[in-house]
């Protein structure tokens, strides 16, 4: 369990609490699963007083321990997901009230939020200008069920494109179009944004795969969510909610 330092409470619910929960991998849940749990660690130095715990689904008992861990307290759940779907409008309260929790405020994904949005346009202005490039493959997950994910994208692919002048296109893991073939599309001198929340088996793995598929010879960026100062910024959200 990671805490701030000091007290805070808001009414009668004493004090306050929030779980981050990612997806996690369900092939190899430890090493995401600590990840989570690091990262609630450092968010949790910026939210003095507070409670502040990581989940994933995949991993069993996770997400029941973080809740144990809140019990009594006013508890916020912030989704540690680029697009809010299936994952974060059903199956997160079903395993929540699952879990115990009773009353929880969740939050929108770490993909709409935002300040999140607004560094995303920072990280590909300055890559943009350190390579000389004017290109952008942003690469997401995207999903072959629902058409929530791309929409982010493809908004935030508009939103970088508008700030800077560059021309972005997003590419896809799970649809078309998918990455290897954007690549393509753009050229040599482009630079890959993954807009991913963790470094998990897309970011390590298929997104490597689809730009050696392309011949990629372009920046490969590091995803979003590992950004430094993301910490902060999930704790500046949480504390306005």
């Amino acid at each position: 369990m990671a805490k701030g330092d000091g007290e805070m409470q808001r009414g009668d619910t004493g004090h306050r609490a929030a779980i981050i929960v990612a997806h996690g991998q369900p092939s190899a849940p430890g090493p995401a699963d600590a990840e989570i749990v690091a990262l609630a660690g450092r968010i949790a130095g910026f939210l003095p007083g507070w409670t502040v715990e990581g989940a994933t689904l995949a991993a069993e008992g996770s997400l029941s321990r973080a809740v144990t861990a809140c019990a009594g307290m006013a508890l916020s759940v912030y989704p540690l997901f680029m697009a809010d779907g299936w994952f974060t409008t059903v199956h997160l309260p079903t395993r929540l009230a699952a879990a115990g929790a009773g009353d929880v405020r969740i939050l929108p994904a770490f993909g709409l939020d935002p300040a999140v949005q607004r560094l995303t346009v920072e990280l590909a202005r300055k890559a943009l200008s350190a390579e000389a490039s004017d290109a952008i493959l942003l690469a997401a997950h995207g999903s072959g069920r629902s058409p929530a994910p791309a929409l982010v994208a493809e908004g935030m692919a508009r939103l970088i494109a508008a700030e800077t002048g560059a021309n972005v296109k997003a590419g896809y893991i799970e649809q078309a179009p998918l990455i290897s073939d954007v690549a393509r599309s753009l050229g040599p001198g482009a630079i890959c944004l993954p807009y991913f929340a963790a470094r998990g088996g897309h970011v390590v793995s298929d997104l490597p795969l689809a730009l050696e598929e392309a011949g990629f010879a372009g920046t490969l960026l590091e995803p979003v969510g590992c950004h430094p100062d993301v910490p902060e910024l999930i704790a500046d959200r949480l504390r306005l909610n």
